[in-house]
């Protein structure tokens, strides 16, 4: 055998060492616009050319003075059998995905269109690093590396921040895959690169607060101040029907008197707000200006008590009950727990979207613990305040807005999921990038996601996806020139990403870094762990409160009663749940003793005046600031017949009565 030329030799080192024979890896012996076919010989044992193939791999092919970047598609060898006396001929199927070729400045450039297909007999080469490296190259600055590329692991994987951020990104794959943990990446690369960026994370499994220790403010059921007049009304409404369809006849009487109830209070807090003339006022129901639950009740009260108002009244109490539901539920505390009604606005915004930062950019805002027929409209308050901040601020305020499990928020189906919240990240998702806020996506199910949404984000990181319509929707959103990468979806790695997009040069399959032990997204970082397999360690007064939504610092469990131990009778019974059937019946909500229930109830929310007599008991009388139960002296089988009695009369004669 004659010994190699000098180009030949140094064509070996720059591609590498490979076993000897295999200056070529094979020839082209069919050519498409689009695809080509190699032809290759394996050793008789197996080994040498055939290592040197394997899906998934870029190849390049000399044509004159350039190089056809081509992927590996198929393969098969050129009978069904594999002969181990003879070696076998292979016929390798590759795609073309561009060139590289000479730039007017003398460098390797590569550009996605071919100006020279392979002809016949073509030299099919392994692919240099050289060349990989140039393949990948943004070619602009403020890039990341943000893991290594799976063909070469000695070359990372560059993203372009910029483009990433303000074209909108999502990371796509099911569960277990490694998807939290590399948003975990991303973010922490976005952060460096630009350190004014602030990120809201829409959080429903409780992950993220571990992954930003340092970074990051955390907003859960314990310190969630959300004030309810932030509301619109189609957010209110969806409060107070707790995701049932809304009567239109209460919609329409809180559309006439929460602007009532807004010009109260303005009144009493300014003096020189109030106007009186035939001039429009700019207060509706959607405008964020406080108002007093009281007030509201009271211009219910006043329109129930007008004559001629008396057909209204059904939807009147109806609603009234409502409201007062709503305030007695525990669980809505974060929106009514304020004794007194400020004008917090400020402090709520700079709270939540880290104006200023002081040194924690990030807000994880955990959804797991809030009532679920709340989760939609809290992710709709956010997601327009964060347009509208970023929008009036005209670009002074960068943020980016992650919802973790998106399909839940904006599903495919345009029947299902809430319409504000619905409306509020296609507008972020539309119109964002012009304004500065944009939006990262992350969902395990891209086929039950709005298709809208999800062709606005611009990169995708598709990590393994097991459902056939996922790896579809995902397959149609890629450039047809790479459309065979996504045949890799269902049989990747953990940790493993096929990227393509504004943020990539062009689509490319890569692992991402190792996040730190330290800083992995855990679920549920804030609960105690429990020994596994022994249920004698678990605290089940701790699980009573939690049920019971019950301040753990403040609330003791005290030992069960010794029957035989006189009890003293100054213990005031405990305040009973609200039976779901008073919600449209005629009986009062009784009032939680919380921050609601003391002091200043005209400012809380909750009338001045002394509430209704008591209907069950004994004697009639008032409470000073609580509906209370029953005198401990009336039995309960008393209180149940005569409720039972209530309940059994026509709505007509209570009405009546």
């Amino acid at each position: 055998m004659t010994s190699p030329a000098p180009d030949e030799e140094d064509g070996r080192a720059r591609r590498g060492t490979y076993p000897p024979g295999s200056r070529l890896m094979g020839r082209v012996v069919g050519c498409s616009g689009s695809k080509a076919t190699v032809s290759a010989i394996a050793g008789k044992d197996g080994n040498g050319l055939a290592e040197l193939w394997s899906v998934g791999r870029l190849i390049s092919i000399s044509v004159g003075t350039n190089r056809v970047v081509a992927l590996v598609c198929s393969m098969e060898t050129a009978s069904t059998a594999w002969s181990e006396s003879d070696e076998n001929v292979m016929h390798i199927e590759v795609e073309l995905v561009g060139e590289i070729h000479t730039g007017i400045t003398g460098k390797p450039e590569f550009s996605a269109g071919i100006t020279h297909y392979p002809y016949l007999g073509a030299v099919a080469h392994r692919m240099r690093s050289a060349d990989l490296a140039v393949i990948y190259d943004p070619g602009v600055s403020d890039t990341a590396v943000i893991g290594k590329l799976t063909q070469d692991t000695s070359l990372g994987a560059l993203i372009h921040i910029p483009s990433l951020l303000s074209r909108h990104f999502a990371v796509v794959g099911t569960t277990g895959v490694g998807k939290t943990t590399a948003v975990t990446l991303l973010l922490n690369k976005a952060l460096i690169a630009d350190p004014s960026l602030r990120v809201l994370i829409l959080d429903p499994h409780n992950e993220f607060a571990a992954a930003f220790p340092s970074k990051s403010v955390v907003i859960d059921t314990d310190t969630l101040d959300l004030p309810f007049w932030l509301f619109k009304l189609e957010e209110f409404t969806e409060v107070l029907f707790r995701g049932r369809p809304a009567i239109a006849e209460e919609i329409d009487v809180l559309r006439d008197l929460i602007p009532e109830a807004k010009r109260m209070f303005k009144g009493t807090t300014d003096t020189t707000l109030i106007r009186r003339g035939p001039e429009k006022s700019s207060l509706t129901a959607d405008t964020p200006v406080p108002y007093r639950v009281a007030d509201l009740l009271a211009l219910i009260d006043e329109r129930i008590g007008k004559l001629e108002g008396r057909a209204e009244k059904p939807h009147l109490r109806s609603l009234k009950v409502r409201i007062q539901a709503a305030i007695n539920d525990p669980r809505y505390e974060f929106m009514f727990s304020s004794n007194t009604i400020h004008d917090t606005i400020l402090t709520t915004i700079s709270h939540i979207f880290r104006i200023p930062g002081e040194g924690k950019p990030v807000t994880t805002f955990q959804l797991a613990g809030i009532p679920s027929e709340v989760v939609n409209s809290v992710a709709s308050i956010l997601c327009r305040m964060a347009f509208e901040i970023a929008l009036w601020s005209a670009g002074g305020v960068r943020i980016l807005v992650v919802c973790e499990e998106a399909h839940r928020y904006v599903p495919a189906d345009p029947k299902l999921g809430f319409f504000p919240t619905r409306q509020a990240i296609s507008r972020i998702a539309k119109e964002g990038r012009k304004y500065g806020v944009s939006l990262g996506v992350i969902t395990q199910r891209p086929g039950e996601l709005d298709p809208t949404i999800l062709s606005q984000c611009s990169t995708v990181f598709a990590m393994r996806l097991s459902n056939d319509r996922d790896q579809d929707i995902i397959r149609s959103a890629i450039p047809d020139s790479s459309a065979s990468t996504m045949s890799f979806l269902s049989s990747i790695g953990n940790g493993e990403a096929i990227a393509f997009g504004e943020a990539v040069a062009v689509p490319m399959r890569m692992v991402f870094e190792r996040v730190p032990e330290e800083v992995l997204p855990r679920a549920n970082s804030g609960l105690q762990p429990v020994h596994r397999g022994d249920p004698n360690t678990v605290d089940l007064g701790k699980i009573v409160m939690r049920m019971r939504h019950i301040d753990e610092s403040a609330k003791t469990y005290a030992p069960a009663p010794d029957p035989h131990r006189p009890q003293p009778s100054s213990i005031k019974p405990q305040m009973p749940s609200i039976d779901p059937a008073d919600e449209f019946g005629d009986a009062p909500a009784m009032r939680r003793s919380t921050d609601l229930g003391h002091a200043d109830h005209s400012q809380a929310g909750v009338p001045a005046a002394a509430p209704p007599p008591q209907r069950f008991g004994g004697e009639t009388g008032t409470a000073s600031g609580d509906y209370r139960p029953a005198p401990p002296a009336t039995p309960r089988h008393e209180l149940n017949s005569i409720r039972s009695t209530l309940l059994k009369k026509p709505l007509s004669s209570l009405l009546k009565d």
